[in-house]
């Protein structure tokens, strides 16, 4: 059975992330960022849906995503705030915006062929950017 392990670092939408999934015919757990590795591991996940959450990535303190996740190597997705914790630990930069975004918003994909076809409304509501992506990443 295919599972996926997802960290909720403080969503709202945690649990509609899990939904999503689970609409998809794929077993998932929602588990808080910092659960043991052993609890999240049982359900021998194939990869990790980092959610967002209302904190800064560059803040102390701010959670963070454990060393174990990245050693699995399997797919790790990062949305919003989970996007920025992946930024931040990977050598990019993460930095504040002018202005907070919150609403409804378009995306114009970059590249076709990608899982962000078909999408184009969103939801926004964060007050941080990525103003450096990691070596090696690509904006979509």
């Amino acid at each position: 059975m295919d599972s996926i392990a997802i960290l909720d670092f403080g969503s709202q939408y945690a649990q509609i992330i899990a939904r999503r999934v689970r609409e998809a015919a794929v077993y998932c757990e929602l588990f808080p960022w910092d659960a043991p590795m052993e609890k999240m591991l049982a359900i021998r996940p194939k990869g990790f849906i980092l959610s967002g959450g209302p904190r800064s990535a560059y803040e102390e303190g701010a959670p963070y995503i454990q060393d174990f996740i990245f050693e699995t190597g399997l797919p790790i997705l990062g949305i919003c705030y989970g996007m920025q914790a992946l930024t931040h630990a990977l050598g990019g930069q993460v930095d504040p915006s002018a202005r907070r975004e919150y609403g409804p918003a378009e995306i114009e994909p970059t590249m076709p062929g990608t899982m962000l076809d078909g999408i184009s409304k969103v939801w926004m509501s964060h007050g941080d950017r990525i103003t450096k992506l990691p070596e090696g990443f690509i904006a979509l």
